[in-house]
C-alpha cells in the first residue's frame, strides 16, 4: 500500500472528523438558539401583557416596557440571522462530505491506467466528474448567498 495512498486516507479521515466536530458544534448552537427563542418569546408575552393591562401606569414605565420589547425583538432578529447562517453552514458541510466521497471515487478511477480502463470505467469516471462539478457549483452558490447576506446586513 503506497505511502501516498495512506496519506490520502489519513487526510480524508481527519477532514471527516473535523466536519463531524463542526456539525456537532453547529447542532449544539442551534439547540441553544431554540431555547433562547422560547425564553425571548415568554419575556415578550409578559411585556405585551404588561403594556396592555397597565394603561394606568406612568408613561415612563410604559416607555421602558416598550423599549424592552423592542430590544427583545432585535435580539430575536439577531438570533434568526445567526440561525440562518448556521443552516447554510450545515448545507455546506453536507456538500463538503459529498465532495469528499465523490473525490475518493474519482481517484479510484483516475488511478487506473488508461489502457486498463473499460468503456464503462471511462463513462463512470465522466459521470463522477460531472457529479463533482455539480457539488462544487452548489457550494459556490452557498458561498455567494452568504456573501450577499453579509453585504445586505452592512
Amino acid at each position: 500500500y503506497p505511502t501516498w495512498k495512506r496519506t490520502l486516507a489519513r487526510r480524508a479521515r481527519e477532514s471527516q472528523v473535523k466536519r463531524f466536530c463542526r456539525a456537532q458544534t453547529i447542532q449544539r448552537r442551534l439547540e441553544e438558539i431554540e431555547v433562547t427563542f422560547r425564553e425571548l418569546e415568554q419575556q415578550g408575552v409578559k411585556l405585551e401583557k404588561l403594556l396592555r393591562d397597565e394603561n394606568q401606569s406612568p408613561a415612563d414605565q410604559q416607555t421602558q416596557w416598550t423599549n424592552q420589547l423592542l430590544y427583545l425583538v432585535q435580539k430575536k432578529n439577531n438570533l434568526m440571522s445567526e440561525e440562518s447562517d448556521l443552516m447554510i453552514a450545515v448545507q455546506e458541510l453536507k456538500l463538503e462530505e459529498q465532495q469528499c466521497q465523490i473525490d475518493q471515487k474519482l481517484r479510484s478511477y483516475m488511478n487506473k491506467q488508461e489502457t486498463l480502463k473499460t468503456p464503462e470505467d471511462q463513462k463512470a469516471e465522466q459521470e463522477i466528474l460531472k457529479q463533482l462539478l455539480e457539488v462544487v457549483n452548489k457550494r459556490n452558490i452557498l458561498i455567494q448567498m452568504q456573501e450577499e447576506k453579509r453585504l445586505s446586513e452592512l
